[in-house]
This record gives structure tokens, C-alpha cells and sequence, in this order.
């Protein structure tokens, strides 16, 4: 088993040890293996955190590096009030803003939404607000205080039920899978989701401790229990649809007699650990825990083979057959035949578009006129990319979800006809360049407005229309074309490619007019010369996304319900409008009250604070 364990890992040693250091920050399992990230010299050691009082009864925070704020916000409005907590959380935010600014000004943080939620969440303050919102609708502080504690309490509660509590489970489903197949893909973590089982394996698992928690308070059951519920969560990753008082009756059977077998098992690990001990831990993170946890998912194939062959009572609800043996080659064509088909098209298929044509819609996805072999094409990409996850199930290389008796959530209608790997046409972008923009134009007179209470037009623009949102979405949308395959590259491509727009628009604006600045971050969190922040950039980046994979595609499915004539013929018209106030405001822009004297505002703003 530990030789078929090393097999095993070697084939997916980077998913298996990504599985294992997730369970240890969870706190799940394999905790003292990050004793390595948490060793501090002795000076580090050395500074504590120093609370004391004035005799006046006013709170004084000496604070370190490692001080945890909230602590003493919690202290203060314990020992005195809740206006104790917020004069702490204050004092807290103002030198922490003080160190920010004394530093790099990319990491001022007076300004923004994400410097705000940053604040609170460091000072401490969201506490004090929490109590003080509380307090004023019971009429009673110490209510206030309880009712945040409980709270607090609830939060935790539901983090360990639903994260904590079940993520073994997840574990387990990797590994089990990964003992067969070539190919076990991060997807697999939320397979517990796709097959809505998740609620049922968290309150199998809850049974489990509260029956292992029971017996922890008898003299040996601490012990014996532990190996009699050792193969509970390899069951629910089995058959997460179980009973929970099955699958730990099923787990006890399957046990008896083997408790002390499989303690010695775990115990032939010791010399790893030690290893794992002489190295702060380090070694258990990228060797032992996922060789334990393999060679011990090896140990439950075993158990459930001699339960299967003896013909033990429950063994019928070990249902999943493919996770021991790969399905027959011609069971596998039967369920993958739309597989198959499209696997029998290359990816550019021979009616691909040609000439500068296909150029512009392989590389940027955009169509001059949408044509019918266009479509026939874009069709042919979307079933491509719909089923391409599923051809190494159908090769064998990975467990064929399709094959599993609890079938996995199947993509909707709607969730379909969002085929983000589609071509727009030129008055598609055109559409979606005009819609966005006025969107963009809404959002920030309308963010303006809540902010300031002033209705201003915003942008340089006289029209209702900020084109940098257009312009950005639509730059997205044909210079990262080929990224649509892979999110995670998309979203760094679209912070990257509209932070670089942003900042370029901003400089060649101040340039052109005489040193006007349009718009100035300086004091957002993470700004670049007040030109562009953190808090804009990860707008942008979601918003990105938002547009690819949801956005342009249900609008592109609209605006093809429209007669094509008639869409031109309004596009053509809104773009000389455009284009006419582009040029005018060139020469005369919109400038003035919530454009150009934003800084002023936020200095008035920030005077009546003081004031007041």
C-alpha cells in the first residue's frame, strides 16, 4: 500500500500536496506542519504588546508589528464603553495611516472605498460600529456587546460546519480519484457542489465528531473510536448521499477488527514525522502528509474490497465502481459520443474562416458581418470548449463524471447560450462601446452623487457617456481573445490592460490640456502617481471578467434578436454624435464642479469632518 501510495503521489504530487497545505490552514488535519511559517527569531519574540491606562480613565496603545487590534478594541469596550472601543480604533487607524504615509505614497490609505474597508478592518473600528449599531437598536450596550459576541460565535460555527468540517471529504475525493486515473484537476474540490451533496456530507461529518466527542469522554474511547470512524470520510466521498448514521455504522463494521492493524499502520509513518519535526515541519508539507494520506486512501480500497467480497451489511452503498476500475472503452463511447464528435474536429476545423477574415476572427474574435458560416464556425468553437474538459474522460485519463450514479449539475439554458468563446461583430462592439459607456456615465454620477450629494456630469465629455468603460471593455473583449480559455490569465490581463489605459488616458488628458487633472487617487490605497489605484484596478479586473464570460454575451444574444438594418442605422448615428462631442470637447471639455475640483471637495469634505 505505501509502495501503490508513492505511485500515486508521484503522478499528482502538486494537486496532493496543494490539498494537504490547504487542510492545514484550515486547521483540518496536518496543523503542526506550518510549525515553519510561524518561527521567530528572538527579538521578534521579544516585542509585545504593551496596554495600559491613564489615570483619567483615556486608553493608551503602545502597538507592535504583531498586534492584533481587535483585541484591543474588544478590551476597551469591555472594561469601559463603547466609545472606549471606538477612541482606541481611531488612535489605531490614525498611526497606522501615519507609518502608511511616512512610507512608500503608493501605500497611503486615506481615500476609497478598499482604503476605508481596510482601515476597519486593521483598527478594529467595524467592531465598535457592530456594538454601537447593536446597542442602539436593544437600548443596552452589554447586549450589544453579547449580541456581537454570538455573532461572532454563529460566523465561526458556520465556517467550521461548512468549510472546515466537510473539507476532509474533498480531500479524500482527490485522492481516491488520483489512486486510478492520470489526471485529477483542482475542479475536483468542489465535486461535493456539483453533485449538491455538500449540506449532506457537512452534517454527516458534524454526526461524526459529535459521536467521536461523546466517546472522547470515556477512558479508551478516544482511542477505539478513532479508528472505528476512521473510514467515515472516504465513505462520504464515496457516497456523499449516505446516511450519516449508515456511513458511520458502515464504518464501524468495516473496522472491526482492524483498529490495531491500522494504528500500526499510521505508526510505520513515525520516522517520516520525525523528519518532518527536524525540519520545522517543512518536510511533512511537501513529502509526508500527501505519502500518508495516499498510502492510507490505498488502506481504505483494501477494507472496502473485503467488504465488497464478504458481502458486509451497508457494503451496497459503496456505489462508485469507476473509482477502482476504469469503465469498459465502448460504455465510455455510449456516454461521451457528443465527445467523441467534437474530438474528431480539430479545434480550427477546415470551414474556418480565411484570409484577413479568419485572421481577425481567430486572433480577435470579431466578425465584419456576421455570415452564416460564421455562425456555423462559432457554433462548432463553442462545442469545442463545452466539452474539451471531458476528453480525458473519455480517454480514461480521468474519472468520467458522467458515469457517476449521482449525476453532476448539468449546464442550464441559459448558462449555455453564454458561449464566451464567440465572434461580435463590428456593430455588436460598436452597440456594446455606446451601452457601456453610458453605463459607466450612470455609475459615476450616481457614485458621486451618494458620495458627495452633488449631481455632476462626469468625465471630459459634455454627452452622457464616459468612453474610457467602452473603450476598455471592448479592448478586452479583442486584444484578450485568446485568453478566454484560461480566467485566471484573463483577469490578470484585464487589470494589466486597463490599468495601462487608465494611466496613459490620464497622463495624455493632463498633457493636452495645460496640466488638468481629470480624476486623482492620491490617498487611495495602492495609487501609481494618483493616476490609477488598487480599488479602480480590481473594478476593472471583475467588471472584465463580468463582461467576457456574462455581460457582452447576453447582450450580443439581444442585440441579433434586432434587425440588423435598423441597428446600423442607430449606431451609425449615436457614433457621429460621439464623435462630435469628441471633438468638441477637445477644444472646449467639460470641466469644473465634480470633474476638475474633486480635490477641493474631498478637502471641504475632510474640513467639515474636522469641524464637526
Amino acid at each position: 500500500m505505501k509502495q501503490l501510495g508513492k505511485a500515486s503521489l508521484k503522478k499528482h504530487y502538486a494537486i496532493f500536496v496543494m490539498a494537504c497545505l490547504i487542510a492545514a490552514f484550515l486547521g483540518v488535519e496536518f496543523g503542526g506542519s506550518l510549525t515553519f511559517s510561524q518561527a521567530q527569531t528572538y527579538e521578534d519574540t521579544a516585542q509585545q504588546i504593551e496596554n495600559d491606562w491613564y489615570g483619567d480613565g483615556t486608553y493608551l496603545v503602545k502597538t507592535s508589528v504583531d498586534r492584533v487590534a481587535w483585541g484591543d478594541v474588544l478590551q476597551a469596550i469591555a472594561q469601559g464603553d463603547t466609545q472606549a472601543g471606538k477612541d482606541v480604533a481611531q488612535q489605531i487607524e490614525e498611526e497606522e495611516i501615519a507609518q502608511a504615509q511616512e512610507g512608500s505614497p503608493i501605500l497611503t490609505r486615506t481615500r476609497g472605498v478598499l482604503a476605508g474597508v481596510l482601515n476597519s478592518l486593521s483598527s478594529g473600528s467595524i467592531l465598535a460600529t457592530l456594538v454601537s449599531a447593536v446597542a442602539s437598536i436593544t437600548g443596552s450596550k452589554n447586549l450589544g456587546l453579547v449580541v456581537l459576541i454570538a455573532l461572532g460565535a454563529l460566523l465561526a460555527f458556520g465556517f467550521w460546519f461548512f468549510v472546515t468540517n466537510v473539507f476532509p471529504v474533498a480531500v479524500r475525493r482527490v485522492f481516491l480519484e488520483g489512486m486510478l486515473y492520470e489526471k485529477v484537476t483542482a475542479q475536483r474540490f468542489v465535486f461535493l457542489l456539483r453533485v449538491k451533496k455538500w449540506l449532506k456530507a457537512s452534517g454527516t461529518m458534524l454526526v461524526r465528531t459529535i459521536f467521536y466527542s461523546l466517546w472522547c469522554l470515556t477512558i479508551a474511547g478516544a482511542f477505539i473510536k478513532r479508528y472505528s470512524y476512521f473510514l467515515v470520510p472516504y465513505i462520504v466521498a464515496e457516497n456523499p448521499d449516505i446516511k450519516c448514521t449508515d456511513a458511520i455504522t458502515l464504518s464501524r463494521k468495516m473496522m472491526k477488527g482492524h483498529k490495531w492493524e491500522c494504528f500500526l499502520f499510521e505508526l510505520s509513518f513515525l520516522g517520516w514525522g520525525m523528519l518532518g519535526f527536524l525540519t520545522l515541519g517543512l518536510f511533512n508539507v511537501l513529502f509526508t502528509n500527501p505519502y500518508k494520506t495516499a498510502a492510507l486512501t490505498r488502506y481504505y480500497a483494501q477494507r472496502r474490497q473485503e467488504a465488497k467480497e464478504q458481502g458486509l451489511p451497508g457494503a451496497q452503498l459503496l456505489f462508485d465502481t469507476y473509482l477502482f476500475e476504469k469503465a469498459p472503452q465502448q460504455v465510455l463511447e455510449k456516454t461521451y459520443g457528443d465527445v467523441r464528435q467534437v474530438m474528431e474536429h480539430p479545434e480550427e476545423p477546415e470551414e474556418k474562416p480565411c484570409g484577413w477574415r479568419g485572421f481577425l476572427s481567430r486572433n480577435f474574435g470579431v466578425l465584419l458581418l456576421r455570415r452564416e458560416e460564421d455562425v456555423a464556425y462559432e457554433k462548432r468553437r463553442a462545442d469545442y470548449v463545452r466539452v474539451r474538459a471531458m476528453m480525458d474522460d473519455l480517454a480514461g485519463e480521468a474519472y468520467p463524471v458522467r458515469l457517476y450514479p449521482i449525476p453532476e449539475n448539468q449546464r442550464r439554458k441559459l448558462v449555455e447560450s453564454l458561449n464566451y468563446m464567440r465572434g461580435y461583430s463590428v456593430w455588436s462592439l460598436l452597440s456594446m462601446f455606446l451601452g457601456i459607456s453610458l453605463f459607466g456615465w450612470l455609475w459615476e454620477v450616481g457614485l458621486f452623487l451618494v458620495s458627495y450629494g452633488v449631481l455632476a456630469n462626469r468625465g471630459s465629455l459634455h454627452g452622457p457617456w464616459l468612453p474610457i468603460y467602452g473603450a476598455g471593455s471592448v479592448l478586452i473583449l479583442v486584444l484578450l481573445y485568446r485568453l478566454r480559455k484560461r480566467p485566471a490569465l484573463e483577469f490578470t490581463a484585464a487589470v494589466v490592460l486597463c490599468g495601462f489605459l487608465e494611466y496613459m488616458t490620464s497622463l495624455v488628458m493632463e498633457i493636452s490640456t495645460g496640466g488638468t487633472k481629470w480624476w486623482d487617487y492620491s490617498g487611495y490605497f495602492l495609487n501609481l502617481d494618483g493616476r490609477i489605484c488598487a480599488e479602480g484596478l480590481l473594478v476593472f479586473g471583475l467588471g472584465g471578467m463580468a463582461i467576457v464570460y456574462v455581460v457582452a454575451p447576453l447582450l450580443d444574444n439581444l442585440l441579433r434578436k434586432v434587425n440588423q438594418k435598423v441597428l446600423m442605422a442607430v449606431c451609425s448615428v449615436l457614433m457621429v454624435v460621439f464623435a462630435a462631442d469628441a471633438v468638441y470637447s477637445h477644444f472646449v471639455p467639460n470641466t469644473g464642479l465634480g470633474v476638475t475640483d474633486v480635490p477641493d471637495l474631498v478637502a471641504e469634505e475632510q474640513a467639515e469632518d474636522t469641524a464637526g
